[in-house]
């Protein structure tokens, strides 16, 4: 349960390991009649998933975090967060600049220090950033997925915390769009106006499209795989790099920053990713081919997500070329991907 029976174990694994009560593989998971629909799933999705290995209790959290590590940590993420939200709020970044005029002295465009949005810049907000909480909210929901099916409670705990990271980002980007919405116009705030752009929208369709398949990947390794290896990946990078450098490139330092914090937590889940296929692939080198399958499935539905988006960074007031978003995006998940041992 705990590894080397000849140490202590750490605070970390006593309120970690074996808490499952769905763990037992003999006859099925729960202590239930083995006709019973539930039972039949964990069967067939998770204990008839090729990601399979003899012990998965020997896993860890490269952070070693619990329940309460996350929360003291994330707590005094937020606190920096609130007074993050606190300062810009002050100096009216979100207020609007007077049309055909900016501090750079380009007609239409805020300089980066002038603390005001242009309605160029709002424009791209509303069709690039305002309807992100629908993707996101997918990529939540299927972490969520991943650790109800995971085989162990040391994972459980790693995709459950990711999920907790993907409502925090929700959670800010919809703020913001009430502090937007406030200085540009109600409609900015309505479920419509970012729903309209999400179902509607042509360079939304291919993620929508993709993460709509990755909902009713049940597999559980394939959800691992699909989520954690190829999509949210893109889509971290894309999100909290490349529309990070947008936002900056536009005078939006607000959202430049934000998108930086995010980026912490994107690490974090990398970090535990890349610890798991290596602690799998090391005890079944065969694997590495099962991974790699899935990945090939699913990265290009990502890249095409990724390219149906980059469009909307070109027709920023301060653009960034689709191709140098593109090709930043598939450089980071390379280099992501050497570090997975697939």
């Amino acid at each position: 349960m705990f590894g080397d029976v000849r140490r202590r174990p750490t605070p970390y694994e006593v309120v970690t390991g074996r808490f499952h009560y769905h763990f037992r593989r003999d006859p099925v998971p729960f202590e239930m009649s083995p006709e019973w629909t539930l039972n039949k799933w964990y069967l067939a999705h998770r204990e008839g998933s090729p990601l399979q290995v003899d012990d998965w209790e020997g896993f860890r959290d490269p952070a070693k975090l619990t329940y309460r590590d996350y929360v003291a940590l994330q707590h005094d993420r937020e606190i920096y967060l609130d007074a993050l939200v606190d300062r810009y709020e002050e100096n009216g970044t979100a207020a609007a600049q007077a049309p055909g005029r900016s501090d750079s002295g380009q007609p239409g465009l805020a300089s980066p220090d002038s603390g005001r949005s242009d309605p160029g810049w709002v424009d791209t907000l509303r069709t690039l950033f305002v309807p992100l909480r629908f993707p996101l909210h997918v990529l939540q929901m299927v972490s969520l997925y991943v650790g109800q099916m995971a085989p162990s409670s040391y994972i459980t705990n790693c995709a459950h915390f990711q999920a907790a990271d993907e409502m925090r980002r929700i959670q800010r980007i919809a703020y913001w769009t009430r502090v937007l919405a406030d200085a540009h116009g109600d409609d900015l705030a309505r479920t419509a106006t970012a729903r309209r752009a999400w179902e509607d929208g042509p360079a939304w369709q291919p993620l929508r499209q993709t993460l709509e398949h990755l909902l009713i990947a049940y597999d559980w390794g394939e959800a691992f795989a699909g989520l954690n290896l190829a999509v949210k990946p893109a889509v971290d990078t894309l999100v909290n790099e490349m529309f990070g450098r947008l936002a900056e490139a536009n005078g939006d330092r607000f959202l430049a920053e934000l998108c930086t914090e995010f980026g912490r937590d994107a690490r974090r889940s990398q970090d535990w990713t890349q610890a798991l296929t290596g602690y799998a692939i090391e005890r079944r080198p065969d694997l590495a081919g099962v991974l790699d399958d899935w990945v090939a499935k699913w990265r290009p539905r990502a890249d095409e997500g990724v390219e149906g988006l980059a469009e909307l960074f070109a027709a920023a007031p301060r653009p960034l070329a689709a191709a140098d978003v593109i090709a930043r995006v598939r450089e980071v998940h390379d280099e992501f991907l050497v570090g997975t041992s697939i």
